[in-house]
């Protein structure tokens, strides 16, 4: 026991992570209506072991509260939440749960993308036409025939805001959107693919003001959030749910040199400011397309499970399943990012995409779309395995002793949840 607290003291202090007690029970929220695995053909131990990676996980020191949710063909097999919403380390600490928001950072992107897909569905906009179409402040200085497409692919050319202006411009939508375009592009046809981190959002959020009069939250309510019964899943949260939020940490080695750059010009700030301005009363209560979805790990799987089936849920039809197609089907192949420039991306028109034979969620997973979020949160749904899932995270680490633990967990799940279904015949019917 000496040379395990003495381990955790050392591990703490070299990586920045929180203190796990021995005993983690205290801290466990298991919903009872999971569903037995053996429904599934996968046994249960099986399932327990996927859990026990995402114990793992938290055990790492690395992510003071950990939520995963898994479905397959429908049925919820994993919901559970382990750690801290908000004080670890200390005396006074609040224990997470199932119903704690969590926000999903850059996974929030796949929610703001899917609304401009439904835009197009319902012939309010046309992907193919130039964003300047609908907004022709955005025709500055060579971006004329970006297309509505091309911005939703991270090709629009604006990746970034200038390192000189002001981080309060998250803030305001309006200001945020004049800066945008008054912007140069790096290209004028969408030629060059680089992650937009931030800017994509705010140019989504100022197409859907633009072409229906409602704001980002106004249209999810009606699209998505009300239909599907969600408690959260909104950008920011109201005064009276932020102070159930799961707060925001950072944590693993510090970023130095080269990490720290890259990760400053994607981000448009240090990490450690960026962890600062998430848990501001500015942020959640903002709304910011790109950056700050808050739901539970269930809500943003039931996202992800309603894609997988085709648009619908329970009943009712949020998307057609062409507009899903079209939202999940791959625009390229796969290259290297120009802002992600660590490993070779495939994107849609507003999802990242699995890869073969490893790609973002875990081995062969050449189907499946999701999203990454900042910086272990993952939400993404595999058609050929038949399952949703969302892990969402509160640390922060970008290189840390968690990493051994989440690649368990992402090889776990898919060789656990084996593919059963033919894609061709889905692509079959859904065209």
């Amino acid at each position: 026991m000496w040379l395990s607290d003495q381990y955790r003291s050392y591990r703490n202090l070299v990586f920045r992570g929180i203190s796990v007690p021995n005993d983690v029970s205290g801290l466990l929220d298991i919903d009872p209506q999971e569903v037995a695995g053996i429904e599934h053909g996968i046994a249960q131990q099986d399932i327990e072991a996927l859990w026990g990676h995402a114990e793992s996980l938290f055990q790492s020191g690395m992510h003071p509260m950990v939520s995963l949710c898994l479905r397959r063909g429908g049925d919820v097999l994993l919901n559970r939440s382990i750690g801290y919403a908000d004080g670890a380390n200390h005396t006074q600490a609040r224990v997470a749960s199932l119903q704690t928001p969590v926000c999903l950072f850059s996974a929030s992107k796949a929610v703001s993308a899917m609304l401009i897909h439904k835009l197009a569905e319902d012939g309010l906009i046309d992907l193919l036409n130039p964003v300047s179409h609908y907004i022709p402040a955005f025709a500055a200085e060579g971006k004329a025939q970006i297309t509505v497409y091309q911005l939703l692919a991270h090709r629009a050319g604006v990746p970034g805001i200038p390192d000189d202006v002001d981080i309060d411009l998250l803030f305001n939508q309006a200001a945020a959107v004049e800066q945008i375009c008054k912007q140069p592009g790096l290209h004028s046809d969408g030629r060059v693919l680089a992650y937009h981190a931030i800017t994509g959002g705010f140019i989504q959020a100022e197409l859907i003001r633009v072409v229906t009069g409602k704001t980002l939250n106004e249209y999810l309510d009606e699209i998505v959030r009300k239909p599907m019964g969600m408690r959260y899943f909104r950008f920011g949260l109201e005064a009276k749910d932020q102070a159930l939020v799961a707060r925001n940490y950072a944590t693993g080695l510090p970023n130095l040199g080269v990490v720290e750059r890259q990760l400053a010009k994607i981000l448009g700030v240090g990490v450690s400011d960026v962890v600062d301005i998430s848990n501001s009363e500015a942020f959640l209560s903002a709304e910011i397309a790109s950056a700050n979805l808050y739901a539970t790990a269930e809500e943003a799987g039931r996202f992800f499970q309603m894609l997988l089936q085709g648009g619908q849920w329970e009943g009712k039809r949020i998307f057609t399943p062409l507009t899903v197609n079209r939202a999940t089907r791959e625009m390229g192949k796969p290259q290297f990012d120009h802002s992600l420039i660590v490993l070779p991306m495939r994107y849609s028109a507003g999802m990242m995409l699995g890869m073969n034979p490893l790609g973002l969620y875990g081995p062969k997973t050449h189907y499946a779309y999701g999203h990454l979020g900042f910086s272990n949160i993952l939400c993404w749904a595999d058609p050929e395995r038949d399952i949703a899932v969302s892990l969402l995270t509160s640390g922060k680490p970008v290189i840390g002793n968690h990493l051994p633990s989440l690649l368990k967990l992402l090889n776990g799940i898919s060789k656990t949840c084996k593919p059963c279904v033919d894609m061709d015949y889905i692509y079959t019917q859904v065209l």
